[in-house]
């Protein structure tokens, strides 16, 4: 499988972050993530089946990984599999609740959402994607 050919996946944004959840896709511990459905509001959500090119943080593609779960779920009824499978050490559904609102309510997210005062609640729906990676 050629990288080059496939769409990619971005995990948070350049940074610390990004080479954090890389480092745990890579790893395996990492075989789940969330989205806002808010941020597909212009494009189609993700199928089960898509593989992508998962970027790093300097642009290059580093592995592919499979898509096996697409779930629309609202935010209060995350559950803790999911928190877990998400490879940051989230022991708690609170804890990885609190860790998402930081970053959904962050400056960057707000601007890319084009709302500066966007907020989550229990309602809010996320997109909650499971994957595999590829050899």
């Amino acid at each position: 499988m050629n990288l080059d050919d496939l769409p990619t996946a971005e995990f948070g944004f350049p940074g610390p972050l990004r080479d954090k959840l890389v480092a745990a896709i890579l790893d395996g511990s990492k075989t789940t993530t969330s989205a806002l459905a808010a941020g597909y509001i212009d494009e189609p959500l993700p199928a089960a089946g898509k593989v992508s090119a998962v970027l790093d943080s300097a642009g290059n593609r580093v592995a592919a990984i499979e898509l096996t779960e697409v779930r629309v779920v609202r935010l209060g009824d995350v559950d803790l599999r999911h928190a877990i499978d998400e490879g940051e050490g989230f022991t708690s559904v609170a804890e990885w609740r609190a860790d998402h609102e930081d970053f959904w309510h962050s400056p960057d997210v707000r601007a890319e959402l084009g709302d500066p005062d966007f907020t989550v609640d229990d309602d809010t729906e996320i997109i909650a994607k499971r994957f595999r990676l590829l050899p």
